[in-house]
């Protein structure tokens, strides 16, 4: 039953983006520059990439960068905290938070922590936490920043991360058999249904979400069952981020930013 159900829902997932309706990209600043990833913008539009395992802010005419060569490459970059980014360096499994000049101000190497971490994902969290997921008991968790104290949250997850997004409130992941789950500050766990998509995804509020089909991006609206086709100028990009209504497209040559209407 459950199978006939997916199937159902796949079936009605592709006549939607058959019909894809459009939403109009209206460009609103476009930056030369090259790198090796982007990560986003922040709250005061300053914006994030990373060129030779360098993580660079840029904004105002002004440009500020990190490095620290002593825990290998970086990871994962967050920076919906803009007076506390975090750069998770997976390899020593250690976190370094930065200040809004790119300075440290605390580093955390969990493989000291009194209960076993071995985090494989991290990100901001409300209330001066980080959350993790440790791969020691495949659980999603919260480390306090303040008291350096770890403590899980809901229950082991059986199948592995194919993707995961943070925000103060939330952990979002998508699953090996692309089941979209969330997990609350208060360890409730949703199960979202299914997302089928290989390509880039940012999940949004609840049951919206833009992704990448090939090199054309999309809206959907899972509640209304509405899709809407993204125009943009370029015809491949590399990544895609969107934050407070604009959508920065990044390509070989730099970033263009989009200003959009989410329906």
């Amino acid at each position: 039953m459950k199978r006939i159900i997916s199937l159902f829902v796949c079936f009605l997932s592709s006549l939607v983006f058959c019909h894809a309706q459009k939403l109009d990209a209206v460009p609103v600043v476009s930056i030369a520059f090259q790198a090796d990833d982007f990560v986003g913008l922040d709250g005061f539009g300053n914006y994030f990439f990373i060129k030779n395992n360098i993580l660079y802010k840029n904004g105002n005419g002004k440009s500020l960068q990190y490095q620290n060569l002593s825990l290998g490459n970086i990871k994962k970059v967050d920076v919906i905290n803009p007076l506390k980014v975090v750069v998770f360096y997976e390899e020593f499994n250690t976190v370094v938070l930065l200040d809004n000049q790119m300075n440290e101000i605390q580093e955390i190497a969990f493989s000291n922590n009194e209960t076993p971490i071995i985090a494989s994902a991290v990100g901001m969290s409300g209330q001066n936490q980080l959350w993790l997921y440790n791969s020691v008991n495949q659980q999603i968790g919260l480390y306090d920043l303040t008291n350096n104290q770890y403590k899980n949250l809901g229950v082991p997850i059986k199948e592995n991360l194919l993707f995961y997004q943070t925000d103060f409130n939330s952990f979002q992941w998508i699953d090996q058999q692309h089941h979209w789950y969330s997990c609350s500050i208060f360890g409730r766990v949703e199960n979202n249904g299914l997302l089928n998509n290989e390509g880039q995804i940012q999940l949004l509020e609840k049951n919206k979400l833009i992704y990448a089909q090939g090199n054309t991006l999309f809206f959907l609206d899972r509640t209304s069952n509405a899709s809407y086709k993204i125009d943009i100028v370029e015809k491949s990009f590399q990544k895609f981020y969107y934050k407070d209504q604009i959508l920065s497209i990044f390509t070989n040559q730099g970033l263009t930013n989009y200003k959009i209407t989410i329906p």
